[in-house]
């Protein structure tokens, strides 16, 4: 090879080499950036130990403060309102008025039975003296009809005055008996009137609208001047002893849940004070739509004052505790496939273990009933989404998870 050949081949290869002593570095440092925080890098990774644990589940709940009693008052006929006496939130007394209804043409009906009842008197006292009367008659019609068939048979009389007198018997007859039947109809129209007279005096009493109970207005629905059908109401009122609170539960959790059991009520309105109470029952049917079963809790002591009627009020229901099982957190808990598991770390592998739970807590730990023993290690929490193959790398905590997190 010719100098200047010779030259330019060492020039060449020096560059080459120089390339090389530069990329070499750079692919190592890529490779080790690459396998340390880049997509092929292990996953950070916390770690739980299963321990068994006894778990006191308690339910949880979301439910609207409701009365179980609400009266609606109103008039029995179609009518105007005259005058409302109460105002919403105003406490009633049982028997107190709270609205009067305008009469209307009322009175004038009652003034005018009452003058009908004291002519149908009249009537009924006129009819018995026509009784009397017609009585008197047929009798003097029957003495003479004996006379003077006694006139007849000594031949003093002629057979056409004993048939007048006859005929004058029938006549009475005749007559006595219309007096009568004018008496029976003329006694059974005072009591209809007066029954008449007494459903109009009721329905007068009746205008006046009182409360049933005692308890607290809850809404007034119309003011004076309002013309209402029979039915509609004037005011609402609650029986404050019976307000509750109308709750739902998830019901994949509401097993167990029955009447009796001991609640904790927190009423967004008071400020974070939490109240006792009991579930008063359960309801039988459950909200298809929503999954969730439906319960009434009540208060052991009502609060003062009583939190408005509508309001939310969060629930906790403590369940029968369970002695202790394998438990781990919730946030360990994985759906794979369509199964719930947990990953199960084994050495430097993972295992995606399928897991059937048990009662839960409020606390965040659930038991488990098959799948899992005491001792195993399980994957609290990922940086990322796991997989049978992937690298993992435990990690004391990751960056956003408080460390109060882990069990």
């Amino acid at each position: 090879m010719k100098g200047p050949a010779m030259k330019q081949f060492l020039s060449t290869h020096r560059r080459a080499l120089a390339l090389a002593g530069v990329l070499v570095p750079l692919l190592a440092v890529f490779v080790y950036v690459g396998l340390r925080s880049g997509p092929l890098a292990p996953v950070p990774v916390t770690v739980a130990r299963v321990e068994n644990q006894a778990v006191a589940p308690a339910l949880f709940g979301i439910g609207t403060v409701e009365a179980r009693y609400t009266f609606k008052i109103g008039p029995t006929v179609a009518g105007r309102v005259r005058s409302v006496a109460v105002q919403v939130g105003d406490r009633v007394a049982a028997g107190q008025s709270v609205a009067e209804m305008d009469p209307i043409d009322l009175d004038d009906r009652v003034a005018a039975l009452e003058a009908a009842l004291k002519r149908a008197e009249a009537g009924a006292l006129a009819a018995e003296a026509q009784i009397q009367d017609v009585t008197a008659r047929k009798a003097y019609a029957v003495s003479q009809t004996s006379r003077y068939e006694k006139l007849l048979a000594a031949r003093a009389v002629s057979e056409e005055a004993v048939e007048a007198r006859r005929q004058e018997l029938q006549v009475a007859e005749a007559s006595l008996r219309a007096a009568r039947a004018n008496l029976d109809a003329a006694r059974q129209e005072p009591p209809r009137l007066a029954a008449e007279r007494d459903g109009l005096l009721r329905q007068r009493a009746n205008l006046r609208l009182v409360a049933p109970v005692a308890g607290l207005v809850s809404a007034r629905l119309a003011d004076p001047g309002t013309t209402l059908v029979a039915g509609q109401a004037v005011v609402e009122v609650i029986d404050p002893a019976s307000v509750w609170i109308n709750v739902r539960f998830d019901q994949s959790r509401a097993a167990g849940l029955v009447a009796g059991l001991a609640a904790r009520i927190e009423p967004r309105s008071l400020a974070g004070r939490t109240l006792p109470g009991r579930v008063a029952r359960v309801e039988p049917l459950a909200d298809a739509v929503t999954e969730e079963s439906l319960a009434k809790v009540v208060f052991d002591t009502l609060p003062d004052p009583l939190p408005p009627i509508g309001e939310l009020a969060e629930v906790t229901v403590a369940l029968a505790a369970q002695p202790a099982r394998p438990a781990l957190a919730n946030a360990s808990i994985q759906r794979l496939d369509g199964r719930l598991g947990v990953w199960v770390v084994e050495d430097d592998t993972l295992r995606f273990a399928p897991v059937k739970l048990g009662a839960a807590d409020l606390d965040g730990r659930t038991q488990v009933l098959d799948g899992l023993k005491a001792g195993e290690r399980v994957v609290l929490y990922s940086q990322k989404a796991l997989t049978a193959n992937s690298r993992f790398k435990v990690v004391d905590s990751l960056p956003g998870v408080s460390k109060g997190a882990a069990p």
